[in-house]
């Protein structure tokens, strides 16, 4: 993987299982399990998503055709008398509001819509709400699939020269397992931190180790001068 994914487009998957809203139940079964997926976004007949139709909706459907005879009286339980019990098409099973996210959407975004609303994956719609793909977990982790030697010339090309081109000597950037080490010594130990947050949000980035320091203290010559301690915590 190069580059430096930084949205949601960069590690969407664009061919997608897209079901219509009027798609039957036994419909919905056969195309989760062609596609060996868990969920599809629901498409009205403009093609915007409307929903989104899992198997943990087809299950509640499941829960009530176990074969026992039942009377349909006040004892049945409230889920076999609920709507989405009782649905035999998608537009009936799905659930609405869809959670989706666009496309510009950065990964962390996506990252904590997942988990907010405990969801594995999100559609991924336009302005017009048109379906572009589906976002998964799985993609979200394809960052941390990036070459080491992708990350430290990220690093060295867009970081190094903005924060410290005048530097006492080389800044020296080191990946390894997405673990990045910095060494060197800065002029400012005041942009140790920045610099550590900033190379934190690389894509691909795990840890980094920071053994930044700042110029040789000449107590004789410079009092004022920092010394040599790195300013900001591994």
């Amino acid at each position: 993987m190069t580059g430096s994914p930084h949205v949601v487009s960069d590690v969407m998957t664009h061919t997608v299982l897209a079901l219509h809203h009027g798609a039957a139940f036994k419909e919905i079964v056969t195309a989760l399990q062609q596609w060996k997926v868990s969920a599809a976004p629901v498409l009205d007949d403009d093609g915007r998503v409307v929903g989104v139709v899992s198997e943990a909706d087809l299950l509640r459907k499941e829960e009530t055709c176990d074969g026992a005879p039942v009377r349909y009286d006040d004892s049945l339980p409230d889920d076999f008398r609920s709507t989405k019990a009782r649905s035999v098409t998608v537009e009936e099973l799905m659930t609405v509001p869809a959670v989706t996210v666009h496309p510009e959407a950065t990964l962390p975004e996506a990252a904590r819509s997942m988990a907010r609303h405990g969801v594995k994956r999100l559609p991924v719609v336009d302005a017009n709400g048109l379906l572009k793909g589906v976002v998964s977990r799985s993609d979200l982790l394809k960052v941390f699939l990036r070459e080491d030697e992708d990350i430290a010339e990220e690093i060295r090309h867009t970081i190094v020269p903005h924060l410290f081109a005048d530097s006492v000597g080389p800044i020296r950037v080191a990946v390894n397992g997405g673990v990045v080490t910095l060494t060197g010594r800065v002029t400012d130990t005041t942009l140790i931190p920045v610099a550590v947050g900033w190379v934190r949000s690389v894509d691909g980035v795990i840890v980094v180790d920071c053994a930044l320091t700042g110029p040789r203290h000449r107590p004789d010559l410079d009092p004022e001068l920092p010394g040599d301690e790195c300013n900001s915590p591994a």
